[in-house]
C-alpha cells in the first residue's frame, strides 16, 4: 500500500477533505428522524459562507491507491459552528461515501447533539445509512433508532424508532420514560415534507395504551400543517358526555381555520368553527358555534336552556369577533365582540373565549404617549343567565340582569400631566365622558324580588343620558427644616350632564323616594351643570427610629380639604352609574375623593387624620400599619346624602365622625404573612367590617392560605344581613413530583359549607396529571333553606411537545 501517515494533535486544512462535509450529511440523516412536535431540526446544517474547516486527529491517512482519507483517534471536525466527533471517520473518494464509526456524535450550531455508532453516507446527501442513532435537541426532545437509511436524496427511513420529551433517568438509563412514541417504521418525505409513522404505540410508564397502525404528521420545516389535533371530553348532567375532535386547516402562513365537532350524549352534535388571520400590524379572529338540542326539556324547566312552555329552545348559537391592531407605535384599535340566539348558549357550552358569566362587549380605541394616555370605548355588557327576563305572565321577571345591563355610546377617558412643573408642583387633567342607553329599568326593593314591597334602589334608568367631566390637580411637596412635609393641593372640577328616561324609571324614582327608610324627594334633572372646587393640604411627618437590628418609621398624617357642598344632593335628582361600588378601608382613608367615579363629588369640608408605620428588621422581617379616622367638619357630608343607590349608607362615613379604620401586617424571609384589616364603630369599636388574612409559602414544601372575613349588614345599600365566612386552602408537595391541594369556605351566616374541593397533581419537565374534585351549595341567606350541591370532577393530562387532554371542569349534579 502506497500511503502517507500523519500524526500529530494539530488543527490540518485539507481541500480534499470535501467529504467531511458528511457533518451536513450526518446533519440529514440524523436529524430527518425529528417528529414534527419536537423542535424543528434543520435537513442540512446551517453554514455561513466563507465557512473554514478544520480537522483534527490523532492520525491522519492518505491512501493513494485506494483513495481513501482517514482520521483516527480522537477526531474532530468542526465547520460553520457544527462539530463531529469520533474514533474513526474514512471518505472514500471513489464512491464518494464517508464512514464515521466509534461513538461518533454531532453537536450542530444549535445545540442539537446526534449519537451513533456507525454512519455511512455519501457526500451529495443523497443515499447512507445510519446504525444505533439517538438525538437530543436543545430543548430537551429525545429521539432514537436502530438504524436509518436515506435514498434518492428525499426519502429517509427510520427503523424501530422511539420519540420522547422526557429526559432519561441518570441513575437507570435504561429505565422507560413516563411517555413515549415507539413505531416500527418511520418514513421522512423531503419532498412533501411529511412523516409517516408506522405500526405505532403510546406508552406510558413502559407499556402501551394506544396503538396505531399509521399516521402522518408535517415535518419540522412546516410550521402548519393541516390535520386533526388532540381530541378533548366534557361531561355536564344536562348535556350528557362529550368528546370532541378538532381539525386544524393550515390555509396560509397568515390565516387558518380550526373546525371542533363535539357530540354530547343527551344534546347532540355542537359544531364549532374559528378563523384566524393575521397581518403585520396585528391580527383578528372569528368563532361560529350552533347546536340542534335534542333534549332542552334536559335542563330546568322555565329556564332559558330549555325554553319556554309549548316553545322548546332548539336551535342555538353564537358568533363571536375579537380584533387588535397597532395603528402606530402609540395608537392600538381592537374589538371583542359576542353575538348569540339567546344570553345564555355561549357559557352553557362553554364556548372557549366567550363563556364568562359577564361578557363585555366593545370597540376600542388607546392611545399612550408618555404622561398622555386616552382611551375610548363603545361597551355593553351580556350576563350570561337562565333566568328568562319574562315571567310565565308576561311581566319583566326582577330576578334576570342581563336586560338592564346598558349600552355606554362611548365612554372617553383621557389623563395629561405635563413634563414641566408649574409653581414648582405637579398639574394633572382628566376628561371623562359617557352616553349610556338602556332600555330596562334595573331598581331593587325592600324585600329582595317582592315587586309589591318599596323600591330600595334604581341602579339603573330606563333611557338615556350622559355626562362630560373635566378635572384639573395641582400639588407640590415642600420640606421643612424639621422633615415635615407639607403638600398644598388645588383642584376643580366641572361637568355637564343630560338625562332622557321613561315615565316607569321616574315612577320608580318617586317610590323609593316615598320609602320611609329613605324619606326624601325627588327631583330628576333632565339636564345640569355642576362643579367642585377643593383646597387642601396635607401634613406628614415620619420620624425615623432605629433600633439595635431594626429600623421603624412612624408618620403621623393629617388632611384638610375644603369645598363647598355637593350640588344637587338632598333628593334624588341625579343618576348615580359609575360611582355604585363603596368600601370605606384604611386603602381609602386618604383619599381626596372616596367615592369610585365621576357621577358624585364629595363635598364639604373634611379632614381626614391617621398615623402610619412601617418597620425592617436585620433578620428580616417587615411590618406596617396604618390607622386612622375621618371628620365631618363643615357642610353637608355627601355619604349621609341619598342617591338612587344610596351609596355612601352605613359606609361608615355617614355621621360627622367617622368609624375608625386600621390594618396590621407582617411578613417573615420564611414565607409567613398576615393582616388583620377592619372598620370600628366610632363609639364603642365594635366591628363592622373585618378581614384577617395568614399565608405561608416558604422553604417547606407545603403552602396554606387561611382568610376570615365579616362584613356587617348595610340593607339600604343592598346587604340585608351580615356575612361572615372562613375560607381555607392548602397545598402539599409529597415529593419532587406529587402534590395534594384542597381548599373550602364555610358560611357562618347560614351554617353552611359553601364550596370545598381536594385533588392531586403529578408534574414534572414532560408530563402533568391533574385530577379534582369540588362541591358548591348555596343556601337562602334568610330563609336558610339548601339549593341542591352541585360536584364537579376535573382531569387534565398534558404531554409536553404532544398536547393536552381531558377537561378542568367535568360538572354534575345530583
Amino acid at each position: 500500500m502506497r500511503g502517507a501517515v500523519l500524526q500529530n494533535r494539530k488543527p490540518v486544512r485539507s481541500a480534499l477533505l470535501c467529504g467531511v462535509s458528511a457533518v451536513a450529511c450526518l446533519l440529514a440523516c440524523g436529524l430527518g428522524a425529528q417528529p414534527a412536535f419536537a423542535q424543528a431540526v434543520e435537513l442540512a446544517p446551517s453554514v455561513p459562507a466563507g465557512s473554514q474547516m478544520l480537522l483534527e486527529a490523532d492520525t491522519l491517512v492518505y491512501d493513494n491507491d485506494a483513495q481513501t482519507v482517514t482520521a483516527v483517534g480522537g477526531v474532530q471536525i468542526e465547520y460553520g459552528g457544527n462539530r463531529l466527533v469520533a474514533q474513526r471517520v474514512e471518505y472514500d473518494r471513489k464512491t464518494r461515501r464517508l464512514v464515521a464509526t466509534g461513538n461518533a456524535q454531532m453537536v450542530q450550531s444549535d445545540g442539537t447533539k446526534i449519537n451513533s455508532d456507525h454512519i455511512d453516507i455519501t457526500d451529495d446527501f443523497a443515499d447512507g445509512f445510519v446504525n444505533a442513532l439517538r438525538v437530543e435537541t436543545p430543548d430537551k426532545t429525545y429521539f432514537g433508532a436502530e438504524s436509518a437509511e436515506r435514498m434518492g436524496g428525499v426519502l429517509t427511513t427510520f427503523h424501530n424508532g422511539v420519540y420522547t420529551a422526557c429526559e432519561p433517568c441518570e441513575d437507570k438509563p435504561n429505565k422507560p420514560p413516563i411517555w413515549r412514541v415507539k413505531a416500527r417504521k418511520i418514513v421522512w418525505n423531503g419532498e412533501t415534507h411529511t412523516v409517516r409513522f408506522e405500526q405505532s404505540n403510546f406508552e406510558f410508564f413502559g407499556f402501551p395504551i394506544a396503538y396505531l397502525p399509521a399516521f402522518e404528521i408535517a415535518d419540522p420545516t412546516v410550521k402548519q400543517k393541516s390535520g386533526f389535533l388532540m381530541p378533548g371530553i366534557a361531561y355536564g348532567s344536562k348535556l350528557g358526555f362529550g368528546a370532541s375532535i378538532p381539525y386544524y386547516f393550515a390555509l396560509s402562513p397568515t390565516y387558518d381555520l380550526t373546525a371542533r365537532g363535539t357530540y354530547y350524549s343527551k344534546q347532540g352534535f355542537l359544531g364549532e368553527a374559528e378563523w384566524r388571520q393575521r397581518f403585520n400590524t396585528g391580527e383578528y379572529s372569528i368563532k361560529i358555534a350552533g347546536i340542534s338540542q335534542q333534549k332542552p326539556d334536559a335542563f330546568d324547566a322555565g329556564t332559558v336552556d330549555s325554553g319556554p312552555a309549548g316553545d322548546p329552545n332548539k336551535l342555538r348559537g353564537m358568533m363571536g369577533t375579537k380584533g387588535q391592531f397597532a395603528i402606530n407605535s402609540r395608537w392600538n384599535f381592537g374589538w371583542n365582540v359576542m353575538l348569540q340566539t339567546d344570553k345564555n348558549f355561549s357559557s352553557t357550552y362553554h364556548i372557549g373565549g366567550y363563556a364568562d358569566t359577564v361578557h363585555r362587549s366593545e370597540v376600542y380605541l388607546t392611545g399612550l404617549n408618555d404622561r398622555n394616555y386616552f382611551d375610548a370605548r363603545v361597551m355593553h355588557f351580556e350576563v350570561q343567565e337562565s333566568t328568562p327576563d319574562k315571567l310565565a305572565n308576561g311581566d319583566d321577571s326582577p330576578y334576570a340582569r342581563d336586560p338592564s345591563q346598558p349600552w355606554v355610546l362611548p365612554s372617553i377617558d383621557y389623563a395629561y400631566i405635563p413634563d414641566m412643573p408649574l409653581a414648582g408642583g405637579q398639574l394633572s387633567v382628566n376628561v371623562n365622558t359617557r352616553i349610556l342607553q338602556r332600555d330596562r329599568l334595573s331598581r331593587a326593593f325592600s324585600t329582595p324580588y317582592v315587586t309589591t314591597t318599596d323600591v330600595q334602589r334604581v341602579s339603573g334608568l330606563a333611557g338615556n343620558s350622559g355626562r362630560l367631566t373635566g378635572e384639573i390637580e395641582w400639588k407640590r411637596s415642600l420640606i421643612t427644616d424639621g422633615g415635615l412635609v407639607v403638600t398644598p393641593l388645588l383642584a376643580f372640577q366641572g361637568d355637564v350632564d343630560y338625562v332622557s328616561v321613561s315615565g316607569s324609571s321616574l315612577a320608580a324614582v318617586n317610590q323609593m323616594a316615598a320609602n320611609p327608610a329613605i324619606n326624601t324627594t325627588a327631583d330628576m334633572r333632565s339636564s345640569f351643570a355642576r362643579y367642585m372646587a377643593t383646597a387642601g393640604l396635607e401634613l406628614r411627618w415620619p420620624v425615623l427610629f432605629s433600633g439595635v437590628g431594626s429600623s421603624h418609621i412612624v408618620e403621623p398624617m393629617a388632611q384638610l380639604f375644603v369645598r363647598p357642598n355637593e350640588q344637587y344632593i338632598g333628593g334624588l335628582a341625579i343618576p348615580n352609574e359609575d360611582a355604585q361600588s363603596f368600601v370605606f378601608d384604611a386603602s381609602t382613608l386618604f383619599e381626596r375623593d372616596k367615592f369610585s367615579g365621576y357621577d358624585r363629588i364629595e363635598g364639604g369640608t373634611r379632614a381626614n387624620v391617621g398615623v402610619r408605620y412601617s418597620g425592617s428588621y436585620d433578620n428580616g422581617w417587615t411590618t406596617n400599619a396604618i390607622f386612622g379616622q375621618s371628620y365631618q367638619l363643615a357642610g353637608v357630608n355627601s355619604f349621609n346624602s341619598p342617591d338612587l343607590v344610596n351609596a355612601g349608607a352605613e359606609s361608615g362615613l355617614e355621621t360627622a365622625t367617622s368609624d375608625f379604620v386600621g390594618l396590621i401586617g407582617a411578613t417573615t424571609p420564611g414565607g409567613l404573612s398576615a393582616s388583620l384589616s377592619g372598620r370600628f364603630d366610632e363609639h364603642t369599636f365594635e366591628s363592622r367590617r373585618t378581614e384577617v388574612k395568614l399565608a405561608y409559602s416558604g422553604d417547606f414544601p407545603v403552602s396554606v392560605s387561611a382568610q376570615y372575613a365579616f362584613i356587617e349588614s348595610q340593607p339600604l345599600y343592598g346587604l340585608p344581613y351580615d356575612r361572615e365566612e372562613v375560607t381555607l386552602g392548602g397545598s402539599a408537595r409529597i415529593n419532587q413530583n406529587w402534590r395534594v391541594f384542597g381548599s373550602g369556605t364555610y358560611d357562618l351566616h347560614t351554617d353552611l359549607i359553601t364550596n370545598k374541593g381536594i385533588g392531586f397533581a403529578y408534574d414534572d419537565e414532560c408530563f402533568t396529571y391533574m385530577m379534582s374534585f369540588s362541591e358548591n351549595q348555596t343556601a337562602d341567606p334568610i330563609t336558610k333553606i339548601r339549593a341542591e350541591p352541585t360536584q364537579s370532577i376535573g382531569f387534565n393530562l398534558s404531554f409536553r411537545t404532544l398536547g393536552d387532554f381531558g377537561t378542568s371542569s367535568s360538572s354534575f349534579t345530583e
